[in-house]
């Protein structure tokens, strides 16, 4: 369909609510959209084209056809419309990050619960509590929930350990209730579990409230000890960040919300408040949007995040006005379980907040660019100093480990704009080259991970525009040699050590070396790549060996398979405590006769 007939089709659109869903050449959804007035919304994306933002012109040229689905109202279009974004994730439409990222808090359905944190709701054997900012949000929920509740952090599992060993140094210091002493029942540690919940969903008044009934119940009883347990609970609940971690800021009365640019980038900045004071705050950058993309991107941001969260705040302000905000509020309502409002204050506090939102806003995207300028200053001097045809945005660097030549790996460390960019590492187990022959493995190394690439695995794309190999010219000519042999052009050059185990120069294949001690800059950009690259290598051979360690001295006992260690080591959680543990603790688990040979290979507690 071409664009004259595009436009006359959007002309004659009835006028009622509903989304429109943009198709490109390939019949793929590039774009999802909602409209009061079908006709009126969908006709401006076919006239006045300058007027659009870049972003927007890009859209249109690639649109072939639309359809469009009817709705009865607008807030049952945006509905709708939200629905279909999270399905079809079209190319245009403005996405945050995946529900994956938000964390949860969980608690197991146990006779003593115990605390988790999971990446998703997954089991009915759990009970879920957020979702969380990030992992770090929802680990000081839970470790603020134990220092306030007094709960174990040993990792004991109760009730099976209950009175095996003598209570450690934080029961003595009173930092833990002591479930391990068997002082505590399973009802009064539920009890407390009880409390944790209620904080969990928010409701710390009605918890506090409890909390005084059962200290002046213990006071008039004379359980001196457990009132003031219940009034050292009562503080800490008190407390304004209590709530805030504990919830992970899903629970303020007040947001206020910003959209700001600066050049090509802008930013989102909302920051939460509970009565007036300030508890939280989250930005989300975008690339590519302009001033004119602000309706789009705080709607979407709302729908989006507040979805993910399915929960409201009493009042979203905002630092400039939306032109329709009825269906929004509609839609937090519904999330909130009461009453949401969003509003474009002219004065007083509210406006005051909104201005802060937008003054932190602009301070996140200034700090961005002059963090992206120094960063830029870097790779020039990258580029420059070796002779590079292109800015290395993307630098690899590769090191061997292995113990005596035994347990080779290998590690790939990756920079992206001279940061470490830890979610891009990669581990290698070396299963061709022989244990010692490290030209081998990096030889097996480097071309894997280009055949990867070049397969299209989009966890080795995209190649990078410097290769920096942990060695001399020997390992550096290896990698080349990789290289050459799949018809690419990767430049690569080895790390040269002093005698300090600092990287003083990198060499060419061909022996040249680019010294660094002149350029102290250069110098220690390279150190630590260098240094990040063979922290990265060692943690991996460690582990590797630690698990091999493991599985071999069990294995070399008759009788004991894959499950019968599997189900060792959960019950006991290490080798060291198996080799400690009882022959009647052992044959719990295995037959007399395996346990016995347990003790007698490994009842001295060496490590084998």
């Amino acid at each position: 369909m071409d664009f004259e007939q595009l436009k006359q089709k959007a002309h004659d659109l009835p006028r009622v609510p509903g989304v429109y869903i943009m198709k490109d050449d390939k019949g793929e959804i590039i774009y999802v959209g909602k409209a009061k007035i079908l006709p009126n919304r969908v006709s401006q994306y076919f006239a006045n084209l300058a007027s659009h933002t870049a972003k927007t012109r890009q859209m249109v040229s690639r649109i072939c056809e639309f359809e469009t689905i009817f709705a009865d109202t607008e807030f049952e279009a945006l509905l709708l419309e939200n629905t279909l974004i999270k399905k079809h994730k079209p190319k245009y439409n403005i996405l945050l990050k995946d529900d994956k990222g938000y964390p949860f808090v969980a608690i197991s359905r146990e006779e003593y619960p115990r605390f988790s944190i999971e990446s998703a709701i997954k089991s009915a054997d759990l009970e879920y509590y957020g979702p969380y900012g990030g992992r770090g949000s929802a680990n000081a929920a839970v470790e603020l929930l134990k220092q306030t509740f007094l709960l174990p952090t040993c990792g004991k599992v109760f009730p099976r350990d209950i009175g095996k060993e003598r209570p450690c140094l934080r029961y003595q210091m009173k930092k833990c209730c002591g479930v391990c002493t068997g002082k505590v029942s399973a009802e009064e540690y539920n009890e407390i579990i009880d409390q944790c919940r209620a904080l969990l969903k928010g409701s710390d008044r009605d918890l506090v409230k409890k909390l005084e009934e059962d200290m002046n119940r213990y006071a008039e009883a004379l359980e001196f000890e457990k009132a003031a347990v219940c009034r050292d609970r009562i503080r800490n609940l008190q407390k304004m960040g209590l709530r805030h971690t504990v919830t992970g800021g899903r629970l303020s009365d007040r947001d206020a919300l910003a959209f700001v640019t600066l050049g090509a980038r802008s930013c989102i900045a909302l920051l939460s408040f509970v009565q007036g004071n300030l508890i939280g705050k989250k930005i989300t950058f975008f690339d590519g949007l302009e001033e004119n993309d602000m309706e789009d991107a705080v709607e979407s941001f709302i729908k989006q995040y507040y979805g993910i969260f399915q929960s409201a705040p009493r009042e979203i302000v905002l630092s400039k006005p939306l032109e329709d905000v009825a269906s929004l509020e509609t839609y937090l309502t519904g999330l909130r379980g009461g009453k949401c409002s969003i509003t474009y204050p002219q004065r007083g506090e509210r406006l005051r907040q909104a201005r802060l939102a937008e003054s932190n806003g602009m301070l996140e995207l200034e700090t961005l660019e002059k963090r992206e300028q120094k960063s830029l200053k870097l790779l020039e001097l990258v580029r420059d100093s070796i002779g590079l045809t292109d800015l290395p945005h993307r630098i690899e660097a590769y090191d061997i480990s292995n113990t005596a030549g035994d347990l080779p790996v290998a590690s790939m460390m990756v920079f992206e704009d001279g940061r470490p960019a830890k979610r891009h590492y990669k581990k290698f187990k070396i299963k061709t080259a022989a244990g010692g022959d490290d030209y081998g493995a990096m030889a097996e190394v480097i071309g894997r991970r280009l055949d990867r690439a070049l397969s299209g695995d989009e966890g080795f794309l995209p190649l990078p525009e410097l290769m920096l190999i942990d060695g001399g010219k020997g390992q550096t000519a290896i990698a080349c040699e990789q290289i050459r042999q799949r018809g690419l052009t990767v430049p690569a050059y080895g790390m040269v050590k002093d005698d300090h185990h600092r990287t003083r120069a990198l060499i060419s294949e061909e022996g040249r070396e680019i010294g660094l001690s002149a350029t102290p800059q250069l110098f220690a950009f390279v150190g630590r790549i260098q240094e990040e690259t063979h922290r990265f290598a060692i943690e991996f051979h460690r582990a590797s060996r630690s698990k091999t360690m493991k599985k071999s001295a069990l294995d070399e006992i008759e009788g004991i398979g894959p499950g019968r260690r599997k189900k060792l080591l959960d019950r006991f959680g290490s080798l060291k405590a198996i080799c400690a543990a009882e022959l009647d603790e052992l044959a719990e688990i295995v037959p007399r006769k395996v346990a016995a040979e347990i003790k007698t290979k490994l009842g001295g507690g060496e490590e084998a």
